[in-house]
């Protein structure tokens, strides 16, 4: 029997009900005036991004050079298969898009140079690189997000699911109920090709019923962090909100953060003050698992920042509240990207002279002198790209 996800699996750009696409596509056709050569497609499994790029390829009649992540981890791997497959030319000249897939599988820097060896072909690419990653934003990726362009795909809609699978029933000649459709889709998380596989998984029988959903297993996935927030701060059931963080994908200090940002939009006067206090004595105990490495603390974290504080409010404010991400964690990227053409350079300087990136920072960076002849083949030897050299000419 063929897998439904490969009999079904989309034709062509338009039958992706993504928005990303778009930009996908906009970034291969005009690469030449790209100033980043690579473009990183993030989201969740099942959200379409490698078939987006296969469809992208056949569109615009380029040759696709796909490789996974995966298969190779160091920097001789990464230059072998990678490397070549940049340098060579397109055997029909139609030009070339090299796909790297699944770069979360990639080790830092740190473990095996994988990363800032793939980050180095990047800039010299003669042809589109295009990642494709869950989450782009782990520390050892800072390298590849500095030189591509970022485009999300994100979970995809439950109506769109279920329009795909009813589309797929239809074909199969299989019996459905819509909630039962319905069902599948609310279920998958934005995992298309779940969904597509528990419908198939169901449809031996020639129908699909609600009742027959419950012989799928439940599907462990994420909760968002609205919906944790939603749990701690419209509600006072303690036994509620001590589990709003269970299948949030975040530590417990994102979590702070987060209830930091929103408890002042819901609570204010006495409750907002003891809503405080329990998040301050709950970094108390942070402070000691730190000092002490005394672990069994967390489950107080735990209770204080979700029943606590849920229990601190007098009464439920009934009023629409739109919460927002962590403000903190803004003006730290903020800060971040204003230092990042710098620490780049330290970097650089850091690998040429054998000594620490600090210490590049502190004693070398200062004195280097762009506009000088010995500036001038001191950048060549770093080789700094545009924005790194306009950044120490502003300096």
């Amino acid at each position: 029997m063929i897998p439904w996800v490969a009999k079904y699996k989309p034709q062509k750009l338009s039958d992706i009900p993504q928005q990303g696409v778009s930009e996908l596509q906009g970034f291969v056709e005009t690469f030449s005036k790209q100033k980043k050569k690579a473009l990183i497609i993030y989201g969740p499994t099942g959200s379409c991004k490698t078939v987006a790029v296969h469809l992208l390829a056949r569109h615009l009649n380029k040759e696709l050079i796909e490789v996974n992540a995966s298969d190779f981890r160091n920097e001789e791997q990464i230059e072998l298969k990678v490397g070549n497959a940049l340098k060579q030319q397109s055997l029909f000249s139609t030009g070339k898009i090299v796909l790297v897939d699944e770069v979360d599988g990639i080790a830092g820097r740190q473990d095996y140079g994988g990363v800032s060896a793939l980050a180095k072909l990047i800039e010299n690419a003669k042809f589109p690189v295009i990642m494709t990653a869950n989450d782009p934003w782990d520390k050892k990726f800072s390298s590849l997000r500095s030189k591509s362009v970022l485009v999300e795909f994100q979970a995809i809609q439950p109506s769109a699911i279920s329009s795909v699978l009813q589309n797929i029933c239809e074909k199969e000649s299989v019996n459905t109920e819509p909630l039962a459709i319905a069902g599948i889709a609310h279920r998958s998380g934005g995992d298309l090709r779940a969904a597509i596989n528990d419908t198939q998984a169901l449809a031996h029988l020639k129908k699909i019923s609600k009742e027959d959903l419950s012989s799928l297993g439940e599907r462990n996935k994420e909760e968002s962090m609205f919906n944790a927030l939603i749990k701690i701060l419209k509600n006072s059931d303690a036994k509620i909100a001590v589990e709003a963080f269970e299948h949030v994908d975040e530590d417990f200090d994102h979590c702070m953060l987060w209830l930091e940002e929103n408890i002042p939009k819901e609570y204010s006067g006495r409750d907002l003050s003891q809503a405080f206090e329990h998040m301050s004595r709950a970094d108390v105990f942070k402070g000691r698992i730190q000092r002490w490495q005394h672990w069994r603390f967390l489950v107080y974290i735990k209770e204080l920042i979700t029943a606590g504080v849920a229990s601190a409010k007098s009464e439920r404010s009934k009023a629409f509240v739109k919460y927002s991400p962590p403000q903190r964690l803004l003006k730290i990227w903020r800060a971040k990207m204003k230092y990042a053409k710098r620490n780049s350079i330290a970097e650089k300087i850091a690998q040429k002279t054998h000594c620490s990136s600090a210490k590049s920072l502190s004693s070398f960076l200062p004195y280097l002198q762009p506009k000088t002849e010995t500036g001038q083949q001191i950048i060549k030897e770093l080789e700094l790209d545009e924005e790194e050299i306009e950044w120490l000419n502003k300096s």
